[in-house]
Formats: structure tokens, sequence, C-alpha cells
């Protein structure tokens, strides 16, 4: 199923693709991003450090104080830049609310940037790596909805597969909301995503469809804004193989009948082998996929989880 998304816009920070704007002077390149999320995405550069009008090169700086609200401070020479941080910040997220992002990937570590585990330097000098950075803090604060990760954390498989899902499903709610915005296009968003938020949380996918079951004419915004927030974390939990294999047997009831006893036993193996770690998802799926075009199951046809766009394949499984 080819998705109608275009290009995704995610913000990222800047130096991730290669701009030479960190203190050093250097970059970070990532070539995920830049080589293989590039394919797909259109990025919205930042640097929040060169942006708020901070030279390259420049001092250093680090995290100090109250992990709950840090201070944004120069190693060398204790200048607290975290008020002019704020400032530009509140700036330039009303900037980026009009990109229309589907996520943002943070530097990690960085204390300006860094999502998870910044280092924070309390009064007693000894850090601890439970911080986030000024400008990660505010994005967060802000959009709360977004997707959004390190790069170094998209190294992780299971981390990267979640934020690709999360991406590619805020994009087409994105759409939703911009072309469509009604009750049955709704519905039908629910629908299509069935599977693939069963696979998440299986019985977060129920509650959120019970939360469009709960319509009437005069509440569609607010049913919009809870289903939102129910699908977003839905997404926040992990997939795994034994919920993968739970949706699978799922979609092998709706063609149980017609297949034969050997082809059930091959398609359970299939499934067995992947639980196991000796073949990769796309080895049921794919089995699926065939049964489900063969025996004219539409509804199994319209799934992005059987049928995810090439560009989901690709950006999850490197193909």
């Amino acid at each position: 199923m080819e998705s109608i998304i275009d290009k995704l816009r995610i913000g990222v920070s800047s130096c991730l693709l290669g701009h030479k704007v960190r203190y050093d002077g250097q970059h970070k390149q990532d070539s995920y991003i830049t080589d293989i999320l590039g394919q797909y995405a259109e990025f919205v550069p930042v640097c929040p450090e060169t942006e708020c009008g901070l030279p390259v090169p420049r001092e250093a700086m680090h995290l100090t104080g109250d992990i709950d609200r840090p201070r944004l401070v120069t190693i060398r020479s204790g200048i607290d830049l975290t008020d002019k941080m704020k400032k530009w910040a509140a700036v330039k997220l009303d900037m980026l609310e009009k990109e229309k992002l589907c996520g943002f990937i943070f530097k990690s570590k960085s204390p300006s940037s860094g999502r998870y585990h910044v280092k924070v330097y309390p009064a007693n000098g000894i850090p601890v790596k439970q911080g986030t950075g000024i400008f990660a803090a505010a994005l967060v604060e802000r959009f709360p909805l977004l997707p959004v990760e390190e790069e170094g954390r998209l190294n992780d498989r299971v981390l990267r597969e979640n934020f690709i899902d999360k991406i590619m499903v805020f994009g087409r709610w994105r759409e939703y909301e911009e072309h469509d915005g009604s009750m049955p296009g709704l519905l039908d968003f629910h629908s299509r995503h069935k599977y693939m938020l069963m696979a998440h949380s299986p019985e977060s996918v129920t509650a959120i469809g019970q939360i469009a079951a709960s319509y009437n004419r005069r509440n569609l915004n607010e049913i919009r804004t809870r289903y939102l927030e129910g699908l977003m974390k839905t997404l926040d939990y992990k997939v795994t193989s034994k919920k993968n294999r739970n949706v699978m047997m799922h979609l092998m009831g709706y063609f149980k009948k017609n297949l034969s006893s050997a082809e059930k036993l091959e398609l359970l193996e299939l499934m067995d082998h992947y639980v196991d770690g000796l073949l990769p998802l796309l080895a049921p799926l794919t089995m699926l996929r065939h049964y489900s075009r063969k025996y004219d199951c539409e509804f199994l046809q319209n799934q992005y989880y059987l049928n995810p766009s090439s560009a989901e394949l690709n950006l999850k499984y490197h193909l």
C-alpha cells in the first residue's frame, strides 16, 4: 500500500546533517539520517546554539543546577545563556509550528538539544545523566505528541522501527486533518491502522477505537483530539515478536478455512521461526500478504501493517 505522503518533514539537529555548527567548528553527520531517511524526508535543520546568536567556534557549555530546571552555562567563563536560549526558542517554536513537522531528531548529549540522559552538573559537581537540553525540553513541552528521537538511539532496531512507525502514522494523520477531517475519514484511518496498532498494544487499539465510536455531531473536534492522544500513546508501546505473532494469527484467521493443512503448517512454522529469531518479520508477512490477495481479503489489503509503503519498508529494514 503506497502512502500519498510525498515528503515527511522532519526537524533535525543541524550538525547531524553535516553542518559545521558545533562548538568546535565540526559536525556529527549521521549516515542513516542523511543517506537513508533523507531519501524520503525533507529536513528542517535546527541548531539552537548558532541560531540564538552564538558564534562558531564557541566556548563549550553544559547544564548546571537543578535537574528539572537546569541552567545552560559556559564551562570556562561561567556565562549563563539560559534566558537567551529560551527567548530564542519561544520564537523558533512558533516558526516550527508552521512547518507541520512529522517528527524531530535531536543530537544526543547536547546541553541544548539532547533529549535523554544529558549530563547535569549540580552544586556538588558530580554530574548526573538525567537531564534534557534546554531547546529539546521546550520543543517537547510545546509539541507533546510530536514523535522525537535521538540519532544514537536510531541504531537500535526496535527503537528505530518504533520511530518510523510514529513518523509515518503522524504524517498520515496530518494528511487526514488537512484533506478530510470527517468522522468517516477518522473511522477509515483507524481501520487501516488497526493491526499496526495492535502490534504495539492489543489493549490500547480497542480503547482508541471506542473513542471514535463515542462520536456525536457536536464533538468531532474533541474526538479527534482524544483520538490523536490515544494514538500516539499506543505507539509509545514497543513492538515485540510475541505481539507480532499475535497479530499475524489474527490475520491468518481471515482465510484460515481456505488453507490446506500443509499451508497452515508452513505459515505457522514461518511465524515460529520469526519468533525464534531465525527469520525476519518480512518472511511470514510476505506469505500472509500473498494469501490476502489470493483470497481477495480487501480489509487486509488495506492494512498498513500488512501492506506498508516502500518508504516504510526501506526505512525500517534498510532494504
